[in-house]
């Protein structure tokens, strides 16, 4: 719709096609700074469609304010429009999903039936009646692609649905305008404001999926790829810190009863899910008082930070369940932290009590004990 230059429509239509730069701006450079790191096409498809939009929505600040806008050049801000939305649909997709032989198709045949118009004439593509009636249908069809395919594969289900809504309902304000010939202040602000509400539900989607992303690499660098418990070296830190801190820690030092056997003689596939059936257990039974970990092969750790909890009855849970639950037993040691002992002292206690369930029948749960030479004397004795 041509606008009076310096009039208020001419401004409010300049300031939305700005807002929707600059937001466009600030995740083009997200999608950089992330394929920089990662190398993820989704983050290429996505600058590319972003590139489409601020070349339209340049456009559009440029036609706002031009005082003769009768020619065709305002119909190529369309087409980049209808084509970068199939692009963003797509990007959205690969966020989540690698593309396969389905999804290639599914864009193959889109883009196809977007070059549709331009096969019979080298014209811009809204330039006729049928162009721009077969272009609305066609975005039509983008959004039903974009339900029925797109929506089940991805995460943030709620936001998308958001914006193929807000979408769908600047489709059909422009087809209102266009083949009902209403007009009206509210019209000329819909389509003006609708595409920037897109693009926010758009930047939410980014930015939380780029949140999910960092938050599961930070994760995996600190957790043990089979068992999903701590790997050591964090588990190590964490230990550390309470310490230092001088919060009273108890630590639980687990082993697996004849695993080399169990790897041996039913290989180390069942050897795994068993390992991570007993990780599970652990991690359920210490979660809610500390946290757990893997020292490395069958030795699995929790660490009981709160000053409630009774750590003689956690690790007998432990055993309790993994002897009930699995095929194998468990042997448990555990030691609280006493004045003048390190962190290090404090995981060779229960290391030691381990042991001593080891060397003593297996399937059981002993606490580390003080050393004396009396006791000593006597446990050599007999």
């Amino acid at each position: 719709m041509p606008y009076t230059s310096g009039s208020s429509s001419a401004i409010q239509a300049g300031i939305a096609s700005a807002c929707s730069l600059y937001i466009i701006l600030i995740m083009t450079l997200m999608c950089l700074i992330m394929y920089s790191k990662q190398r993820k096409k989704a983050y290429l498809s996505m600058v590319t469609a972003f590139l489409f939009i601020m070349t339209y929505e340049s456009l559009n600040i440029h036609f706002a304010f031009s005082p003769d806008r009768n020619h065709g050049s305002g119909i190529w801000a369309a087409d980049l429009q209808i084509f970068s939305f199939l692009l963003l649909n797509l990007s959205v997709y690969q966020l989540y999903r690698r593309m396969n032989r389905a999804s290639y198709t599914v864009f193959a045949v889109l883009t196809l039936l977007f070059l549709v118009p331009v096969s019979s004439a080298f014209i811009p593509f809204g330039g006729t009646g049928w162009q721009k009636l077969y272009l609305d249908v066609y975005q039509l069809g983008i959004l039903c692609a974009g339900v029925s395919f797109i929506s089940p594969r991805i995460g943030q289900r709620g936001k998308y649905f958001a914006g193929i809504a807000v979408y769908f309902v600047y489709i059909a304000i422009g087809m209102l305008s266009r083949y009902a010939n209403e007009q009206g202040a509210w019209i000329d602000g819909a389509l003006l404001w609708l595409p920037l509400a897109y693009y926010t539900i758009l930047f939410l989607i980014l930015f939380e999926r780029i949140v999910e992303l960092m938050q599961s690499i930070y994760r995996s660098s600190i957790t043990d790829g089979l068992t999903n418990l701590y790997n050591r070296r964090y588990f190590t830190k964490q230990l550390n810190r309470y310490v230092e801190q001088g919060v009273k820690v108890s630590m639980i030092f687990c082993d697996i009863d004849n695993f080399k056997k169990l790897n041996d003689t039913q290989g180390h596939h069942r050897a795994d899910l068993v390992l991570k059936q007993v990780a599970a257990i652990i991690d359920e039974e210490v979660s809610e008082f500390g946290l757990s970990g893997r020292f490395g092969g069958e030795e699995l750790v929790g660490l009981v930070v709160d000053k409630r909890a009774k750590v003689a009855q956690i690790a007998e849970r432990i055993r309790a369940r993994v002897a009930e639950e699995s095929i194998v037993t468990l042997s448990v040691g555990y030691s609280s932290l006493r004045k003048n002992v390190s962190a290090e002292e404090l995981v060779q206690q229960a290391d030691q009590a381990m042991y001593r369930s080891k060397t003593t029948g297996k399937n059981k749960v002993s606490p580390y004990r003080v050393p004396s030479p009396k006791k000593d004397a006597e446990e050599t004795v007999s």
